[in-house]
């Protein structure tokens, strides 16, 4: 049986989505969860979550830098983050400040920190931003300072996982190319292979793409989810909404053992 991560992004977010992911954790549906730090309610979420930290669950910071959400420093401009596209332009433009970024995302460690009294057992970002140039060297540094024993999300997908042309999948992957390399050059852990990646517009049928995603990965590998249940504050705050609720009921029903049956695999 080949090992894998099921790790449920955004948590924090809004209480639904959180609720939501604690009940995967509760049941053993998925075993990692990626932590919002940036939120209002970030020490009610982290005391509901804590009794389930002890465990073999991985328990993560989500890297947040675009959004409706405000910087819990003062290094960028407007009351909440830029939208992603605005971001990704200043980075490969080379605009951002490299002393700001690192400043806001060691904020976010250490919010980690003292929402759960201890570093995050691994680091990722809020829609990939951590692969992003100028982001991705901050990430990494601020990681090997607070949490050298975390392990950090490498998307670069694994090519069964991928799913027909999947050009969000491979951008991703374009985006991630020369991470693990230069995670590792720092001591730095990675996994081995990424999948969950897809086209939150497609209503597409998720039982079948998490299928093609587990099956494709390798021993080590990860799959990104983002279950959940839509309650006012996730409306206001994230225009994903319904594509979680369907996440979560294949995360949460009869169909989840079969599929890691069928694929050979268990939660590591």
């Amino acid at each position: 049986m080949k090992r894998i991560v099921i790790c449920a992004d955004d948590y924090g977010i809004a209480p639904g989505v959180s609720a939501a992911i604690r009940a995967l954790l509760a049941e053993r549906r998925i075993n990692a969860t990626s932590v919002m730090t940036v939120l209002p309610d970030l020490f009610e979420e982290a005391d509901a979550l804590m009794p389930l930290t002890s465990g073999q669950a991985s328990i993560g910071l989500h890297v947040t830098l675009t959004g409706n959400f405000e910087p819990l420093t003062h290094g960028f401009k407007g009351a909440t983050f830029p939208s992603l596209g605005r971001l990704m332009a200043m980075s490969f433009a080379r605009r951002l400040d490299p002393v700001n970024v690192k400043a806001e995302i060691e904020t976010q460690f250490l919010a980690f920190e003292e929402a759960f009294g201890r570093p995050p057992d691994h680091v990722d970002g809020h829609q990939h931003v951590h692969l992003l140039p100028t982001i991705r060297e901050a990430v990494l540094e601020v990681t090997r300072s607070r949490a050298p024993e975390a392990w950090v999300r490498d998307c670069t997908p694994a090519p069964g996982a991928l799913v027909g042309l999947d050009l969000k999948g491979r951008y991703i992957g374009f985006l991630a190319r020369g991470f693990a390399a230069e995670a590792k050059a720092l001591g730095l852990a990675t996994n081995r292979g990424f999948a969950g990646a897809y086209n939150f517009k497609m209503g597409t049928n998720f039982g079948r793409l998490l299928t093609q995603f587990i099956s494709g990965l390798e021993d080590g590998g990860v799959v990104m989810v983002h279950p959940g249940m839509v309650d006012e504050a996730l409306g206001k705050r994230d225009p994903l909404t319904s594509p979680r609720e369907a996440e979560y009921e294949v995360l949460a029903g009869a169909q989840l053992p079969q599929i890691l049956l069928a694929t050979g695999a268990q939660l590591r």
